[in-house]
C-alpha cells in the first residue's frame, strides 16, 4: 500500500483498497472514459467521509491536491464516477433506510442505497418515488441525487429534485452541513457562522444579490436542464433560500452527499397504456404539442424510432415478434396515464384515441398488467440496441442526452438525421421522453479507430450546436461529467459560465472534489481520457438502460 492508503487504513472504520484489479475496475463507469484511481475507500459511515475529505483539504493546504471522487454503481455516461484520487465507493455499507414515516411518505437513507431496493420498501407501504431512472435495479439514490435524475414518468411529476427534503452534506474541508430550505431569520442566523458553512452562506448569498438579472434572465426554459449549477432556485423572491438546488445534480463537485431525506408519492399499478403509430414527424409534433397543452397531463410520453426497431430486429429478430407486427412505422408514441378517477382516465384516453383517428393513425390501448408489458418491452428495447457490439463497434454515450423545448423536437429529429447522412451514418437509433423534448442517441462507432473518432467528435460539435441554436441544453437527465464540459460556456455564454465557476471555487477553493468535471476540462483532454476498449461488462447482470 501507499503511503496515503496506510493512514487512511489508519483512521478510518471503512476498508481502504489499491489492488491492480480494483483500480482497474473503478477506473471505468458507463461513460468512454478510463481514469484509474490512486486509492479505493469504502466508507462504513459519515464519519469516514468527512475524515477523507479532511485529509485531502489539509494535503491541498500544503500545495498537494489529491482528489475526492464520490462513487455510487458506476451507471454515469458522461465520465462523472471517475477520479484519479480517491474514489469513495457508497454501496458497500452505506446503503440503509435510516426512517421510514408510512403516514408523510418521507423516507431518510444513506446515498449508497440501491433505488430499486428502496422502491420496493416504499410500495409496500403503497408507496413510490415517481422520478426513477431507467436504471432503477442497478444504480443507487445517491447517484441519482448527484446527477438530478428524471425518468419516463418525469413527465407528470418532475425530477428526483422534487422530491428532496433536505441533504446531509460533506463539505471538501470535511465539515457537515444540512441543507434545506431556510426562512429569512433562519438565513441569517447562517450569514453569521463563522464555520466554513458560514463563509458559503454569505458567498453564495452575495453572488446572487450581485447577479440577479443576469441570473433571471438565463434561464433556460425547458422541462429538464442539468446543465451547470442551479442557481436559479437557491433563493426565492420571498427571501427563502436553499443550498439543495446547488448541491442536486452537482456531480459531487460542491459537495458529498451521506443522507437523503426523500418525499413520496401514493403508488397504485392501475394506469393505460396507448401505443400509438406514426408515419410522419409532423403528426408526432402534433400529437406532442396537444398532450402538453391537456390539463391531465400523462405520466409519460415516450417515442422509440425506426431506425432502433430495425436494429434490434437485426440483433435479435424474435425479440418483438410477438408484440410488434412488420413493417414497422418510422416512430411509435407511448402514452400513459395514471389518473387516480377511473372515470377522469377513461375520458382523457378517449380524447387521445379521437385525436390519433383524426389523424389516420393506428392504436392499441391496454391496461392489463400482463398485456401492458408487451408494449413496455417494445419500448425499452433500446437496452438490446445498448448491450449488442457489431464487431468492435459499438453503442456509445455521446450525444445520448439532450433536451430542447417540447415543440421543436420535430426539428431536433430531422436536423439531427441529417448530422448523421453528413458523417455517414445512415441509421439513427432514437428513442426517449417526447413529451420533454429528451431524446437518447447512441451512434455505433469504434473509438480505436481515427476516423471513428473524428466522427465522435464532429457529432458532439455539430449535435450541441443544433441544441443550444435550439434553446435546449446538452444535459436534460444525465449530466455534464467529463464529456460535456467543454461545450458548457457556448450553452450559457461567458458571464453564467464565469459565475458558476465562481460557485465551485466557494465550495471548493482547491479543486479537490471531482476536478475536471462539470468545468474546465478541454476537447483535447476529453480524447486523451478514452479509453481504449469501451463496454458495459459491469451492467450485464440487470440489462444496461438508458
Amino acid at each position: 500500500m501507499s503511503k496515503i492508503a496506510h493512514y487512511l487504513q489508519e483512521h478510518l472504520t471503512g476498508e481502504v483498497m489499491v489492488s491492480a484489479d480494483a483500480r482497474d475496475y473503478f477506473s471505468k463507469d458507463s461513460s468512454i472514459f478510463n481514469i484509474p484511481p490512486a486509492v479505493i475507500v469504502y466508507p462504513r459511515n459519515e464519519n469516514d467521509i468527512r475524515k477523507v475529505a479532511r485529509f485531502s483539504w489539509q494535503l491541498a493546504q500544503r500545495n498537494r491536491i489529491f482528489p475526492i471522487t464520490a462513487r455510487g454503481s458506476g451507471t454515469d455516461t458522461t465520465g462523472g464516477a471517475l477520479g484519479s484520487g480517491i474514489v469513495i465507493v457508497f454501496p458497500a455499507h452505506l446503503h440503509h433506510v435510516l426512517e421510514l414515516d408510512s403516514k408523510s411518505g418521507d423516507v431518510v437513507v444513506e446515498a449508497g442505497i440501491n433505488f430499486g431496493k428502496l422502491q420496493q420498501t416504499l410500495q409496500t407501504h403503497g408507496l413510490f418515488i415517481p422520478a426513477y431512472p431507467a436504471s432503477i435495479e442497478y444504480s443507487t439514490v445517491g447517484g441519482a441525487i448527484s446527477n438530478n435524475i428524471s425518468g419516463e414518468k418525469s413527465h407528470k411529476y418532475g425530477p428526483i429534485a422534487n422530491f428532496i427534503k433536505s441533504l446531509r452534506v460533506v463539505l471538501s474541508n470535511g465539515e457537515v452541513i444540512e441543507t434545506e430550505k431556510l426562512s429569512k431569520k433562519e438565513l441569517n442566523k447562517k450569514l453569521g457562522l463563522s464555520s466554513f458553512e458560514g463563509e458559503i452562506y454569505r458567498s453564495i448569498d452575495t453572488l446572487i444579490e450581485e447577479n440577479k438579472e443576469l441570473i433571471k434572465r438565463s434561464k433556460l426554459n425547458l422541462t429538464r436542464n442539468n446543465s451547470g449549477y442551479n442557481i436559479y432556485d437557491v433563493k426565492k423572491d420571498d427571501g427563502s433560500f436553499d443550498l439543495t438546488p446547488l448541491i442536486i445534480g452537482s456531480q459531487a463537485t460542491l459537495g458529498i452527499v451521506s443522507e437523503i431525506s426523500i418525499s413520496s408519492e401514493s403508488y397504485s399499478p392501475d394506469s393505460t397504456l396507448i401505443m400509438i403509430s406514426v408515419d410522419d414527424l409532423d403528426s408526432l409534433q402534433h400529437i406532442i404539442n396537444e398532450l402538453n397543452k391537456s390539463k391531465n397531463w400523462p405520466c409519460s410520453i415516450e417515442v422509440v424510432n425506426k431506425g432502433l426497431l430495425e436494429a434490434v430486429q437485426k440483433i435479435n429478430p424474435n425479440q418483438l415478434k410477438n408484440s410488434l407486427k412488420l413493417p414497422y412505422p418510422e416512430y411509435l408514441l407511448f402514452v400513459e396515464y395514471d389518473i387516480q378517477s377511473d372515470h377522469q382516465q377513461k375520458k382523457v384516453v378517449k380524447a387521445l384515441l379521437k385525436l390519433a383517428s383524426r389523424l389516420g393513425l393506428e392504436t392499441r390501448v391496454e391496461s392489463e398488467p400482463e398485456l401492458k408489458q408487451n408494449l413496455i418491452k417494445i419500448r425499452e428495447c433500446s437496452s438490446t440496441y445498448l448491450g449488442n457490439n457489431d464487431g468492435i463497434r459499438k453503442a456509445l454515450p455521446i450525444i445520448d442526452d439532450s433536451v430542447v423545448p417540447p415543440t421543436q423536437l420535430a426539428t431536433l429529429i430531422s436536423e439531427v438525421t441529417e448530422i448523421f447522412k453528413k458523417v455517414s451514418l445512415d441509421n439513427i437509433a432514437i428513442w426517449g421522453h417526447a413529451g420533454d423534448g429528451n431524446i437518447h442517441i447512441q451512434p455505433h462507432l469504434d473509438l480505436s479507430q481515427v476516423g471513428d473518432r473524428q466522427k465522435a467528435f464532429k457529432l458532439l460539435n455539430e449535435y450541441y450546436d443544433l441544441v443550444i441554436n435550439l434553446g435546449g441544453s446538452i444535459s436534460g437527465e444525465h449530466n455534464d461529467g467529463r464529456l460535456k464540459t467543454p461545450y458548457l460556456r457556448k450553452l450559457y455564454g461567458d458571464e453564467i459560465y464565469e459565475l458558476m465557476i465562481k460557485i465551485k471555487q466557494i465550495f471548493d477553493p482547491f479543486n479537490i472534489l471531482n476536478p475536471g468535471v462539470k468545468f474546465e476540462t478541454t476537447e483535447d483532454e476529453i480524447k486523451n481520457l478514452i479509453a481504449k476498449d469501451y463496454n458495459l461488462s459491469n451492467l450485464y447482470t440487470y440489462l444496461p438502460r438508458t
